[in-house]
């Protein structure tokens, strides 16, 4: 069993349409599933990955309408990275993100990659990290059709940030359960705290990384809009998923058991800092009702919610997504 790196990030946004024109428009990324939060099938829940919805690649969103601001602090999930494929990139990105009015961080180096921070119109906490000299798993494929070339395009999930009161615990789980090893570590952005220790998984590098930061000054974070709900890691298989629930059972977490999400099949825990861990599978994939060439261009229901498609339709605002 191993776990083999990111899967995807789900977070939280109250505009779908907002949501949809700036991580299609401004940030390139293709909407690979338009679908609904299947434990509320009221709202959407909203997929961007690469050409294909390739496992790591993807950045979800459900959409909550009328949801309080986040307030941010520790206990959470406080930075998502996007892989760009060079140094270069990340100047081409710092003069993008300028013509579209966002505001940015200097490109800094955290953990011996060049990167370029900044937050979408929801205040969600984006890094845009370098491949330059990356080695290990490898991205995706940038959307041919993409609003950015694909010598600049994201192509996939990079090191995921965490935020906790204390560290151990949570590297507790990362190592002993999840079997993660310890990389590394690199200097915090905010003065006077500890250093940022590095974990990778499976084949390491740039898509198989968690950072953790430990932040005693912080309060605890109020999740809202602009927070991460969760951040799921690539299992191989079901087969292998099932021997994950095993061992999670026998470490005494709460947990969801097996779950079908129809596109991959999850177990959910969490760990003792209170953040939401997910095991996904790499497969069935996207792919499994809508041909590659037309993904996320209609409402896509699992069949289990199929018979209720004119129900769930009058609950949604219309969300034009074809090309």
């Amino acid at each position: 069993m191993e776990i083999k790196g990111i899967h995807h990030v789900s977070a939280l946004t109250t505009n779908a349409p907002e949501n949809f024109d700036f991580y299609t428009n401004v940030l390139g990324m293709r909407l690979v599933k338009k679908t609904v939060n299947q434990d509320e099938p009221s709202m959407y829940h909203l997929f961007y990955a690469d050409e294909k919805g390739s496992p790591g690649t993807d950045l979800t969103f459900f959409e909550i309408p009328m949801l309080a601001r986040n307030y941010e602090g520790t206990n959470s999930i406080s930075a998502v990275s996007l892989r760009v494929p060079n140094d270069a990139a990340l100047m081409f990105w710092a003069k993008r993100l300028e013509e579209h009015g966002i505001e940015h961080e200097p490109i800094t180096e955290r953990g011996g990659r060049a990167t370029l921070a900044f937050r979408d119109f929801e205040q969600q906490r984006l890094i845009l990290v370098s491949d330059e000299n990356n080695i290990g798993v490898p991205g995706g494929q940038p959307w041919e059709r993409s609003t950015v070339s694909e010598e600049h395009g994201i192509y996939g999930l990079g090191p995921v940030k965490i935020t906790v009161r204390e560290a151990a615990p949570s590297v507790d789980v990362l190592v002993n359960i999840l079997g993660f090893r310890e990389k590394g570590h690199f200097p915090s952005t905010s003065l006077g705290q500890p250093d940022i220790r590095v974990f990778e998984a499976g084949e390491g590098g740039s898509g198989a990384e968690i950072h953790v930061e430990e932040r005693a000054d912080l309060p605890v974070e109020r999740p809202g809009r602009g927070s991460v709900h969760h951040v799921a890691f690539r299992v191989d298989n079901e087969e292998e998923l099932r021997k994950w629930i095993q061992r999670i059972d026998e470490a005494g977490f709460q947990n969801s058991g097996f779950v079908d999400r129809y596109y991959f099949r999850s177990l959910y825990f969490r760990e003792p800092n209170g953040i939401l861990y997910e095991l996904a599978t790499d497969g069935p994939g996207f792919a499994t009702d809508e041909d590659v060439s037309t993904l996320g261009e209609s409402l896509a229901l699992p069949p289990f919610l199929e018979s209720h498609r004119e129900q769930i339709e009058k609950l949604l605002k219309p969300l034009n997504t074809k090309a």
